[in-house]
């Protein structure tokens, strides 16, 4: 579905990604994993065209996404929920549902299915989204991406900040969503949650893929994790 090959990225006269290569499967959970500054949300910003690569290919269901920009990769069928959640502040929570909304028919997403993942959305909706929480701004955003049916989700420190309660309701909707086979790309720092939820795993370095392989395979590989995750 998602394929990237000896991606470089640089801000001006820094590069960054360094030959970044991996793929993401339909129906399939995969993480990119790494220290803080390591490269992770650049990979994001260079799949979502917010940056654009200098060299390499970045194809998704077939077609070049390379140097494309952001609104023609959400058109393609890629879901971001950034880090930092960037909920529309001055929006209520059903507005910002609906703001960017793309029916897919009978079995795409609605109003009615996001709030049966996320019923406190449901509570909130015409508070605005300055009003919330931030696990429940967290939620919103989550929503706010499925709601433009995409066939990748890509998650950006999902968990990040938020009391565990809440953690674990999004570890539960990431499960039910896999269920569903919907592909997710995750970045997160919780090691024990993603070995049970991902297919495969991408450890990125200073720039660089340094290991990639199943999260059995990970789970047997302490040095890996030390070296380069410092679990």
């Amino acid at each position: 579905m998602l394929e990237l090959e000896a991606v470089e990225t640089s801000y001006g006269a820094s590069q960054v990604l360094f030959g970044v290569g991996f793929k993401v499967e339909a129906g399939e959970v995969v993480t990119l994993l790494g220290r803080n500054g390591m490269g992770k949300t650049t990979t994001v910003r260079s799949i979502m065209g917010l940056v654009k690569p200098q060299a390499g290919r970045l194809r998704f269901n077939g077609s070049d996404l390379a140097g494309q920009p952001a609104y023609r990769v959400a058109q393609a069928g890629i879901g971001l929920v950034p880090e930092g959640r960037q909920i529309f502040p001055n929006l209520t929570v059903r507005e910002n549902l609906v703001a960017t909304a793309r029916s897919a028919g009978r079995s795409g997403w609605t109003l009615e299915k996001v709030h049966g993942y996320f019923p406190r959305l449901a509570e909130r909706a015409g508070n605005m989204g300055n009003q919330l929480s931030g696990g429940e701004q967290q939620m919103l955003a989550i929503g706010r991406a499925l709601m433009t049916n995409p066939k990748l989700l890509i998650l950006d420190e999902a968990t990040e900040g938020l009391a565990p309660l809440v953690r674990q309701e999004i570890w539960r909707c990431l499960a039910a969503l896999k269920a569903e086979g919907q592909a997710i790309l995750v970045i997160d720092k919780n090691l024990e949650s993603l070995l049970k939820l991902a297919d495969r795993h991408v450890v990125i370095e200073k720039g660089r893929v340094v290991w990639q392989g199943t999260s059995a395979a990970l789970a047997q590989e302490p040095a890996i994790q030390h070296r380069y995750l410092g679990v």
